[in-house]
């Protein structure tokens, strides 16, 4: 089924379409293969989102949402794209290597390949079920050949643009072959998150997660990869490193995330393999099995943690001392600073938590608007140390998502003690975005707040990019929901409940933030070059995004805002 013009555009369609058209037109010339593909990009996934609309029984996904495959196809792309803008600028005044900005241009199109890859999947899907005689899908002459037409123009702009990459040791045709493992890996990740986890995500926050996964562990594949060649082969054969110079904070992170995605792995097959093997042994009380089975996660865990892992960051990315070692001597290098930080965190966690878990238990006030309060304490807790504590931050962000990922992993495979009891004080901060199998609601606070300042570090012309999340979701996605929930009249659209007048405190709010912080931060360390009419309109489309879409916001608004100030 074709729909109408009107009927296709709209309004979250509108604002995407205008995120995208304002990092195009920002490209220099020498990126002009980049702009066409991210243009064929986003009119395929139109393409796909349109056809899908209504028809979307190929997967549960998250009641209430819409499919979002414009959006979380598009998103990630045109980050690392307005990223690669902001290297051009910085290779242009010798202020990094050339190294650098072709690393990101090899994550541009890793990134792109992940998306089109699941998109041409979700079209062989429906072209499958049209052939079966599905009445929710059609399929046309003309559907097959646009959706091969955009694919075959965007194979020809990544060739065209790959082979002008001079990396000594990697052929075009080898880089092509790791863009299509990329792809296919996207595809196998997000039919298994799909999957595992029904009605938890939309499929465009599905691919948003999918292809940032991808992207993120395929660049430690590649490093790996190539450290080993280096160790058994020959340094002349693999001369490249794929890849940048990276700071220690962010070697400790890649790697405390790689040792949970290997421990995961690992203790479920060992989990398997003794219950395979304990079957014939019914005499064991359930007690005791619980317990065995929490004494095999805990040990397990932290052999990954204290053995695997660091080894995995010493031998492959050179890193000088155990890192467990390197973080006290990094806390340590200014104790009254980091530990002061330290107990105000701990501090106000407990005083928050403990007052909104009565509150969330006993009163009847809306859990959206509830937890918005969280979003005010990442604030109070993040805009402090951002400013004086930076680096400190970034360590902090990587042992937040740590531990929030292991807490998760309690609750869902429910290990004892602890499962049942995370299980329950989680639950009492859920809304209808949140399920029993996954709760990914404060995941996505916690990465929306921490990957613009993660993206940041390096060369940074720009003084509010660090801040991208803090100020959309902190404070602008905050103030829209109070003021829209209190004062709000007029509404965005008839379903929805978004209001004009919350659309319009969240953006003003935000101004007046950045009014404040940059003579804030011009007193400190930054310069303030940020120019204020590219700011409003950043500003604006990241709020009208927040009024129209109905996916994870968290998930996208920090990322889209982030994208608009790096221009």
């Amino acid at each position: 089924m074709v729909a109408s013009p009107l009927t296709a555009i709209n309004g979250e369609r509108a604002v995407v379409f205008f995120f995208v058209f304002r990092v195009l037109s920002s490209l220099p010339l020498s990126l002009l293969p980049h702009a066409l593909s991210l243009s064929l990009l986003s009119v395929f996934s139109l393409f796909v989102e349109i056809r899908a609309d209504g028809s979307l029984s190929l997967f549960k996904t998250r009641p209430g949402a819409s499919s979002g495959i414009m959006l979380g196809a598009v998103t990630l792309p045109t980050v690392m794209l307005s990223k690669l803008i902001q290297l051009s600028r910085a290779f242009s005044l010798q202020q990094i290597e050339i190294g650098e900005l072709e690393h990101m241009t090899m994550q541009f199109w890793a990134a792109s390949a992940c998306c089109c890859g699941v998109l041409i999947f979700l079209s062989i899907l429906m072209w499958c079920a049209a052939y079966n005689k599905n009445p929710h899908f059609s399929c046309s002459v003309w559907d097959a050949k646009f959706s091969l037409s955009c694919v075959i123009l965007f194979s020809v702009v990544c060739c065209i643009s790959l082979a002008t990459i001079s990396h000594t040791g990697f052929n075009t045709a080898l880089k092509l072959l790791w863009l299509l493992c990329h792809g296919f890996a996207a595809v196998k990740l997000i039919q298994h998150l799909l999957n595992t986890f029904p009605c938890c995500a939309s499929i465009g926050e599905a691919l948003l997660l999918t292809s940032g996964l991808v992207l993120y562990f395929g660049d430690m594949l590649a490093c790996t990869i190539s450290k080993v060649c280096r160790l058994l082969v020959s340094p002349e054969l693999v001369s490249i490193r794929y890849g940048i110079k990276r700071s220690e904070i962010g070697i400790i992170i890649q790697g405390v995330l790689l040792g949970l995605l290997i421990f995961s792995a690992v203790f479920k097959f060992v989990i398997h393999l003794w219950e395979y093997f304990s079957r014939a042994d019914n005499s064991e009380s359930r007690k005791n099995k619980e317990i065995r089975r929490s004494l095999i996660f805990f040990a397990s865990l932290g052999f990954t943690m204290i053995v695997v892992s660091p080894s995995w960051m010493m031998i492959v990315l050179d890193f000088d001392v155990h890192p467990i070692l390197w973080i006290f001597q990094f806390v340590l290098s200014e104790p009254l600073k980091r530990l002061s930080l330290c107990i105000y965190w701990l501090g106000l966690i407990y005083a928050s938590v403990l007052r909104f878990y009565n509150i969330s238990k006993n009163s009847k006030i809306e859990r959206i608007l509830l937890r918005k309060y969280y979003h005010l304490l990442a604030v109070s807790m993040f805009l402090p140390a951002l400013i004086y504590q930076p680096k400190f931050l970034d360590l902090a962000f990587g042992a937040a998502l740590a531990v929030f990922l292991v807490l998760e992993i309690i609750r869902v495979w429910r290990i004892w003690p602890l499962g049942q009891l995370v299980h329950q004080f989680m639950s009492a901060f859920t809304d209808h975005r949140d399920s029993d199998i996954l709760i990914v609601s404060h995941f996505s606070l916690l990465l929306g707040c921490a990957l613009p300042i993660w993206m940041s570090s390096g060369f940074n012309d720009r003084p509010l990019i660090p801040f991208a999340g803090i100020l959309s979701l902190g404070i602008g996605d905050t103030m829209a929901s109070m003021v829209g929930h209190k004062y709000g009249v007029l509404r965005w659209s008839k379903t929805g409940k978004k209001t004009i007048e919350g659309t319009a405190a969240g953006i003003v709010s935000v101004l007046a933030a950045c009014l404040v912080l940059l003579p804030l931060l011009a007193s400190t360390r930054y310069i303030p070059t940020q120019h204020w009419f590219p700011l409003l309109i950043a500003v604006t489309t990241s709020g009208l995004l927040v009024a129209y879409t109905a996916q994870l916001d968290n998930a996208f608004i920090s990322l889209v805002f982030y994208s608009l100030l790096c221009l």
